[in-house]
This record gives C-alpha cells, sequence and structure tokens, in this order.
C-alpha cells in the first residue's frame, strides 16, 4: 500500500498530507484533536462544505495518537502566480469570507496563505482544513499580516503596475514583506484609507516592533475584527486593473477565415472523440474557444496561456456558463513555473503536475510558430516537451507562406537565415522521434496544418 507523505506539508505542526492509493488523506495530531472535535461537533466544518468554502472531508480513522480524514480529491492544484486578476481577487474575498464567518462561530483562521486556496469546479476553494483554532476574546487576527502579504500586496501591486506583479510569489512564498510593499508603491496610494491603514502604518509598526516580536494590535474585539475585514472586502472587491495584452481579444485578430475556423473546430472535436478523450491541456489556449468544444465529453479541460487577459476572459466564462469542468490558468510555455520552496519540492513545477495526471490529450493550437520563432526554441525541445503533456497532441503547424509567421520572421531582420530550418520537413523529423503521426490535414482556406500525433514508448 502506497503511502507517501507530501513534499509541500511540513509547516504546521497539527498535521500533515499524505498520499495513499491514489487518495488524499491528512494526518490529525493530538495537539489539534480538540479543534477539530470542536469544529465537527459545532457543524462549522458542514456550514463550510454546504457553502463550497472548504474541500470536502470525512473522518477514515481515529484513535489517542492520530485522527485521519480523506479530503475530496482536486484533479489539478493551481497556485497563486498562477491565476489572473480577478481569480486572485476572488481567492482573497473567500479567504475574507471564511474568516468572518468563523469569527461569528467563535473560531478564526490561524493562517491566511494564499497557497490554501485553489481553483476546482470553477470556483475558488480552501484547501487547509486544519487553519481553523478556537477565537479568544479580544486576541488579534493572527494571519491578519499575512493576508495582507499574501492577498492585499499582490492585488494592489497589479492595480498600479500591471498583472506581472501577480507572480511574486513564486520567489517569495511566504508573501511580499510589508516594508517591500510599502516602498514598492505609489505615493498617491497615501491618499487610500485602506491602504494607508493596512500597508503603510502596518509596515511602520511591524518594523518597529520586529527587533523584540511584540504584537502590533493588542487587544481588538470581534466587532472591530468584522469592521476590518468588511473594509478589506469592500476594497479588494472594487479593485481592477486597466491593461492592455498582446494577446487580449486574440480571436478578433485572427489570420484565417470563417471556414477555416469551423474546420478547426470540427476537427478538433473528432481528433477528441477519434481518442475518447476525458481528460486534455490545452496549450496556448487563449480564452477557451476550441477547448469549450469538448466540454461535453471531458471531465477536464487545463486551459493555459501566458495572457493574463485572456485566461481572466476564460475564467468569466466559466463563472458565467458554471462550467465545473475547464480550469485556466496563467502559463507562460517558454518559461513554465518550476519547483519551488524548501529541497525545491514544496510547490510543484507546472510541467510535473500535468505528468503527474497522465492527461489523454494535449491541444496546441497556433502556438508553434511563437514557440519557434519567437522564443527561438528548436523543434526537438518542444516536441519533448510536448511530448510530457500528454499521450495525444493535436498541434496546428503555420507553413512558412502564412502571414504570421512571415511576419515573425521578418522582424527577425539579419538573423531571419538562423530561422531558416522552420519547415514542414523538419518539423516532422524532430516531432517524429518522439510522436508518430496518426494523422496530418491541411486546414481549409489557409496555409496551416493540423497534426494528430501519438507518442512513442521511449
Amino acid at each position: 500500500m502506497e503511502n507517501t507523505r507530501t513534499t509541500s506539508s511540513f509547516r504546521d505542526p497539527s498535521g500533515y498530507v499524505f498520499v495513499e492509493d491514489g487518495n488524499i488523506k491528512r494526518v490529525i495530531k493530538p495537539v489539534y484533536f480538540s479543534q477539530y472535535k470542536s469544529l465537527t461537533e459545532s457543524c462549522f466544518y458542514d456550514t463550510l462544505f454546504e457553502k463550497k468554502y472548504l474541500i470536502l472531508h470525512k473522518t477514515v480513522q481515529e484513535n489517542q495518537n492520530q485522527i485521519i480524514i480523506e479530503a475530496q480529491k482536486i484533479p489539478f492544484v493551481t497556485y497563486p502566480y498562477e491565476w489572473s486578476f480577478l481569480q486572485y481577487k476572488h481567492a482573497a474575498l473567500l479567504t475574507l469570507k471564511i474568516q468572518k464567518l468563523s469569527l461569528q462561530n467563535n473560531f478564526t483562521l490561524k493562517d491566511a496563505s494564499a497557497f490554501n486556496i485553489t481553483f476546482h469546479e470553477g470556483k475558488p476553494v480552501f484547501i487547509d482544513t486544519l487553519s481553523f483554532d478556537f477565537y479568544k476574546e479580544n486576541n488579534p487576527w493572527l494571519a491578519y499580516k499575512q493576508f495582507i502579504m499574501h492577498f492585499l500586496g499582490p492585488l494592489v501591486l497589479a492595480k498600479y503596475f500591471g498583472q506581472e506583479h501577480l507572480k511574486m510569489l513564486s520567489q517569495n512564498l511566504d508573501g511580499l514583506s510589508l516594508q517591500k510593499l510599502s516602498l514598492l508603491l505609489p505615493v498617491k496610494s497615501y491618499f487610500s484609507p485602506t491602504l494607508l491603514t493596512n500597508i503603510h502604518l502596518l509596515a511602520k509598526y511591524d518594523k518597529k516592533y520586529e527587533s523584540d516580536k511584540k504584537t502590533v494590535n493588542n487587544n481588538l474585539s470581534k466587532a472591530s475584527q468584522i469592521k476590518l475585514i468588511d473594509g478589506l472586502y469592500d476594497y479588494i472587491l472594487n479593485l481592477s486593473v486597466n491593461e492592455k495584452t498582446e494577446w487580449d481579444h486574440y480571436y478578433n485578430q485572427i489570420n484565417y477565415n470563417d471556414v477555416a475556423y469551423q474546420f478547426k473546430k470540427e476537427f478538433v472535436k473528432d481528433w477528441f472523440l477519434s481518442i475518447k478523450g476525458k481528460s486534455l491541456i490545452d496549450i496556448g489556449g487563449n480564452d477557451g474557444t476550441f477547448s469549450r468544444e469538448l466540454k461535453e465529453q471531458a471531465e477536464l479541460l487545463i486551459v493555459a496561456d501566458v495572457d493574463a487577459n485572456a485566461v481572466e476572459q476564460n475564467y468569466r466564462q466559466v463563472l458565467k456558463n458554471k462550467e465545473k469542468n475547464i480550469l485556466p490558468l496563467v502559463a507562460d510555455v517558454l518559461n513554465p513555473v518550476a519547483n519551488y520552496g524548501f529541497n525545491n519540492a514544496e510547490r510543484f513545477s507546472f510541467v510535473d503536475r500535468v505528468k503527474a495526471q497522465n492527461l489523454d490529450a494535449c491541444l496546441a493550437l497556433a502556438v508553434i510558430h511563437h514557440i519557434t520563432l519567437s522564443g527561438n526554441i528548436p523543434f526537438s525541445f518542444s516536441a519533448q516537451f510536448f511530448s510530457k503533456m500528454a499521450s495525444n497532441l493535436l498541434i496546428e503547424f503555420p507553413t512558412r507562406t502564412d502571414s504570421w509567421v512571415q511576419f515573425l520572421l521578418d522582424s527577425k531582420r539579419e538573423f531571419s537565415g538562423h530561422f531558416d530550418f522552420y519547415n514542414e520537413e523538419n518539423f516532422e523529423k524532430e516531432y517524429t522521434v518522439y510522436f508518430e503521426i496518426i494523422k496530418k490535414e491541411k486546414i481549409e482556406s489557409s496555409e496551416r496544418i493540423l497534426y494528430s500525433l501519438k507518442t512513442r514508448n521511449l
């Protein structure tokens, strides 16, 4: 029987997560027994389950040494640095909702890490069952500072300077320091009462008391805490970014006509049915237009794109249509998320998480020319990358006569000769090292080819 403690679960003395026969389980140690029993017996966990704020769990074993619970399995866990602005906002708002509800039931969140949230069935969900503690009268919210460092800080930096700043937690797993946040924000942020109080003044007091570790805000009543939470909630709810991105509204600027567009849609559907697919990752999937053609057949559709605005458009459609099997995320194929944290094993890489899913299919439409010509990635390298994504690949290859390819080649100026290798023959030569060609078909009314490929057993 497989029983493997996850390398990302070691910080909380209350317990840890392990995997047993593919099931996600958590050991609860005696130090947390009273909290767990109170949370269970008071039906507070049930309240969180009903609201779909907290991932479902059930007790499967209990003795004097430990309690073991089994949690609902989430197919693909995303991290804060893979969210669009709206996703990040919704994760922050969920955390505040949970803390307010906890206080109203005489509990509190003992930590407010953004890594306690992921996206499942179209919405954010809290996944750390042991993050709750007893509320003590007049004690401040001890996770307040962490909330600012993990949620408010990145969101405000994105508001002022762009969505790239939502990725800062990848290099700062413990959150952005208050002093750094205060220094980075523009002078006009001081005129916001919320930012003045929750970042600038908090950073000042945190620095003042840092040496002796005194608590900044002692004796804060429950009513005052709820007022603080409501203020943060209203401010974050109204936060927005106004940033134009390169592939925003991509399908308004495509260079093939309706005939080619519809042909591609039908080909994608027929291909997915032919491989009897149930799970797929769409690399460069933009707003999920083509993945949505498969939502009736698929159990899981991961749609990854480098453009945060395109991912946000996808997420808005997920919410609007109540789509539970589509997961939008921000991912840069040219620089996919790496392993981070202690032993490089606390937060897992994009590639490793995809490989662990054993997905049926990978879709890569209108992306190979950008990888090759914009990213200077040889065909052999991209073929190796795609072979890790899934056992079946549908990839679109724009030929040298395609207008986008011509534009990209022209942009290389005196180095354009280096890319003489970009042609159909070399593409097939390098990709057939990792794949066998199942089907090859030119897209009607275009200069592009669709390849249906299957991985070789190397």
